[in-house]
């Protein structure tokens, strides 16, 4: 089932906003996944941001690029907006939360509450931005959010990330900030440093690899001053039902031999079914409703005498070397 273009981390996304900073300033960029090849994404901003301590605003500073994900300050964010914002409150920071909606084709604004979308927190912070020489490498190099990202299994390949901050891009040309990204051999992902995007380059299979851990490492250089700083860069492959489950040694019988006298809760046989595909399901019910033992018969004795019982947990197996989840269903 194509269920369409998807955004590859599941968590919101966050930056930081200085007072006067001008409009054009580059925020961030949001990058989304496709379901299908055919697909070309589009990003929109809808309805008003939610300042917390006031009522919605109508949003007057900030855009989005609708082709490319690209965040920028439409407007330059002035002591009087942060007031505003921040409902009089005389504070060194305050939180508003823009919307990005995301469709396969041109937006309408009725469309906004139907699409796809994810959460912005923006730091809207009561001064001007800070020198680049006064930002550690960390700060030049990567924002605040986890390098983490969610794909899913057997979709087309595409960009889901660049390590260049856009807004650090724009304010702190005297700097050059590099970067790479440190990978095993035959790891299905690839680094751009023109673009300094981040492309997974094929296909993936859960039930193959589940969890990438890779290594995003940054060189900043200021005349003959040279720092480096190296962060995690995880991505974790999402599980799409796709993977039949099977039988050890394929094996699909048990005999049962029943004796007299056998006391009420006697096991008389068990069969054993290996599912790669998933891992249990909370709550545990819905687990035991996806897959269910029967006895075939026409004999009612048979059904009121004999009942078939499903026990299931998570276990972990090892193609080529990587652990991956799956569960394991005793009837």
């Amino acid at each position: 089932v194509a269920l369409g273009l998807y955004f590859p981390r599941k968590k919101e996304y966050s930056e930081n906003v200085y007072l006067d900073e001008p409009a054009g300033t580059p925020l961030l960029r949001i990058h989304a996944l496709r379901d299908s090849r055919e697909e070309v994404a589009h990003f929109h901003l809808c309805h008003n941001l939610i300042a917390p301590r006031a009522r919605p605003q109508e949003n007057n500073w900030f855009q989005i690029r609708e082709e490319t994900g690209l965040l920028y300050l439409s407007k330059s964010l002035d002591r009087e907006d942060f007031n505003m914002l921040s409902a009089g409150n005389w504070m060194p920071l305050s939180k508003v939360v823009l919307y990005v909606f995301l469709s396969s084709h041109p937006f309408q604004e009725k469309e906004c509450d139907s699409a796809t979308r994810t959460m912005v927190f923006l730091s809207l912070i009561n001064a001007t931005a800070p020198a680049c020489s006064s930002l550690t490498a960390r700060q030049l190099c990567f924002s605040e959010m986890d390098l983490s990202f969610h794909i899913k299994e057997n979709k087309p390949p595409g960009t889901f990330h660049q390590l260049r901050l856009p807004s650090v891009h724009h304010l702190c040309q005297n700097l050059s900030i590099s970067y790479k990204l440190l990978a095993g051999e035959g790891v299905p992902f690839r680094y751009n440093e023109n673009t300094t995007g981040v492309r997974v380059t094929q296909r993936l299979d859960r039930e193959e690899r589940e969890r990438y851990e890779l290594i995003a490492k940054c060189t900043v250089r200021e005349g003959l001053r040279e720092m480096q700083v190296e962060v995690p860069f995880l991505v974790n492959v999402l599980d799409e039902d796709d993977s039949p489950p099977f039988l050890p040694n394929g094996t699909d019988t048990a005999d049962a031999v029943v004796e007299f006298n056998r006391k009420e809760g006697t096991v008389l046989s068990t069969l054993t079914v290996y599912d790669a595909d998933t891992t249990p399901i909370y709550p545990l019910e819905s687990s035991r409703k996806k897959y269910t033992g029967t006895i075939i018969t026409d004999d009612p004795w048979i059904s009121e005498t004999f009942h078939v019982e499903h026990i299931f947990d998570e276990i972990h197996f090892s193609p080529n070397g990587s652990q991956v989840r799956g569960t394991r269903h005793e009837y």
